[in-house]
């Protein structure tokens, strides 16, 4: 099998590392099976839920130093997500109220947004609601944090990363809509963990990240996008390889490769045109990290 064209930029868009599980160990085996940037989200590096700011500072803070450490340390161009956990909100709630947990909500939002305009970050996320229904008394307070979000990010000219159930093309249409009662640009948004195959024109303008299955591969190849594809590597020493191993999406990318050159194009759909199209840039192969 001939090699990736070594120009190409090879793309996770959404994966969790943490400095304490696999780290940057596990970028060293992205970038050795082909891979050359990715997107870091943010996830809890501490035990239990944040209940402060100080909290929340921390958490974004430790995510930025950690990218900056995977291009130094593993080779791997790195571009922090931050935001609130959509689901912490419930947890906090158990020692704040929801009221409290709210508010915690909304000032990590803002704070997460301050750091994209100070460029530290690339976007807000994950963002959303919970993928599970959610208990008596807690729809309005979720929906308000999403809303939110949805404004900071609006006001950071950031993308959006969104967490909630796998969408079919009526829940495309639905995320759009909410949004836009936000004023925020469906093209900014886009739902991360994407299960279920949903085609370009029946996504309301909404970008999707796949999940890096064969067959979701197979439906988006003719895809105009903007898509994208994803391992959500967990880095949890207690799962391993969940949800899918960080090396996978390099190697997809080498099996559809197969040397053929139309198919040179086609990989720069998730790589390149999307990430440009929704986050603003073009990843490079050999760029350099910010100063």
């Amino acid at each position: 099998m001939a090699p990736l064209p070594p120009d190409l930029p090879v793309v996770d868009h959404h994966c969790h590392l943490s400095p304490h599980g696999e780290g940057v160990a596990a970028a060293v085996r992205f970038r050795k099976a082909g891979g050359t940037h990715l997107f870091l989200a943010t996830q809890r590096y501490e035990p239990g839920v944040p209940v402060t700011l100080d909290d929340y500072d921390r958490q974004f803070r430790t995510t930025v130093e950690l990218a900056a450490k995977l291009w130094t340390d593993a080779g791997v161009v790195a571009y922090p997500v931050i935001a609130p956990y959509p689901i912490d909100l419930l947890e906090a709630a158990k020692s704040l109220g929801v009221v409290g947990a709210r508010e915690l909500q909304f000032a990590a939002l803002d704070l997460a947004g301050r750091m994209v305009e100070s460029q530290q970050a690339v976007a807000l996320g994950e963002v959303g609601r919970p993928h599970f229904p959610v208990p008596e008394g807690f729809g309005e307070a979720v929906d308000d944090v999403f809303r939110h979000a949805l404004e900071v990010a609006r006001d950071a000219r950031c993308p959006a990363i969104v967490h909630c159930d796998d969408l079919d093309a009526s829940g495309f249409r639905e995320l759009a809509s909410f949004a836009a009662r936000s004023s925020f640009p469906p093209g900014k948004l886009v739902k991360h963990y994407a299960r279920t195959f949903v085609r370009s024109e029946e996504r309301a303008g909404v970008g999707a990240s796949f999940l890096a299955r064969r067959e979701l591969i197979r439906a988006c190849w003719e895809e105009p996008g903007p898509w994208f594809l994803e391992t959500d590597f967990l880095d949890d020493p207690a799962r391993p390889g969940a949800v899918l191993d960080l090396p996978t999406v390099p190697r997809r990318a080498l099996a559809f490769w197969e040397g053929e050159p139309d198919r040179r194009e086609r990989l720069r759909i998730p790589f390149v045109d999307s990430v440009k199209s929704v986050y603003g840039f073009a990843p490079a192969v050999g760029e350099r990290r910010p100063a």
